[in-house]
């Protein structure tokens, strides 16, 4: 595999990069502060300890908002990232909004995908709502990696303000959190967006992260063809271009909605 691990230098110059943007972001939109989900993951860790050191604690609100599906240890670890990093929290059940959503639509009911894609949305509509009324920012939790192949969810936790962490691969992420002080059991933590139980990121991508991270820098933002992606990563073609694939169809997710060319 491509190590895609920063030196001490680069971890700090993106570290002050990151936290430079935050601030930069609020100060142009004129913003109180943001607001920000808290899943008890490494990304939205990351970013919380991002925030925090960009604009203070009293700017960042931190929101966990547990479904059913929702873990007892991950809800517990994002309550105590929020205690740790002294910041403004508030837990919100959305399984009822869920359950309303499928008591007016009973057709989806049992559908993973569709009820976890609400799931997400539900959060995007409570973030919002809390970041209007407080004049803050969204900020968005996603890193490069998921971007890339559309591991998210269009108008869910893709709906967001800005990304501090778009511009990180999944590993990267991992290496800054560990530089900034995210202790060791969840910057290590297995990824999940507990969408529904029992789902994890690498098994519903059927692929591992550092393979992953690998095929991004070598083909898809690298020069490398398929063959030779393959061949220095010693993976199969047929990998490589199913990672080429999820790009490319997942484009739609990474633009503006298009509209029809003017007529002249």
């Amino acid at each position: 595999m491509i190590d895609v691990r920063f030196s001490e230098a680069e971890l700090e110059q993106r570290r002050e990069h990151i936290t430079q943007f935050i601030r930069d972001r609020v100060d142009a939109a004129g913003a109180d502060g943001v607001v920000l989900g808290l899943s008890g993951g490494i990304d939205s860790t990351l970013v919380g300890h991002l925030a925090v050191e960009a604009l203070g604690a009293d700017a960042v609100h931190g929101l966990v908002l547990p479904a059913t599906v929702s873990s007892e240890g991950n809800m517990s670890d994002a309550e105590r990232v929020a205690q740790d990093l002294e910041i403004t929290s508030d837990v919100i059940e959305i399984e009822p909004i869920v359950d309303s959503l499928l008591s007016a639509y009973p057709e989806a009911e049992g559908d993973h995908e569709a009820v976890g894609n609400a799931r997400a949305r539900v959060r995007a509509v409570f973030n919002y709502l809390v970041a209007n009324h407080e004049s803050r920012l969204v900020l968005g939790t996603g890193n490069r990696s998921e971007a890339a192949v559309g591991y998210f969810t269009k108008y869910g936790d893709g709906a967001v303000d800005c990304h501090p962490i778009g511009n990180l691969y999944k590993g990267q992420v991992r290496q800054l959190a560990r530089h900034v002080g995210v202790p060791e059991d969840l910057a290590a933590k297995t990824a999940t967006a507990e969408l529904w139980a029992d789902q994890t990121d690498e098994d519903e991508l059927g692929i591992s992260y550092d393979t992953l991270d690998s095929i991004l820098v070598t083909h898809v933002d690298g020069p490398l063809s398929v063959t030779a992606t393959g061949r220095l990563l010693e993976v199969d073609e047929a990998t490589v271009e199913r990672v080429r694939g999820m790009y490319d169809r997942s484009e739609h997710k990474r633009t503006v909605p298009p509209a029809p060319d003017p007529l002249d």
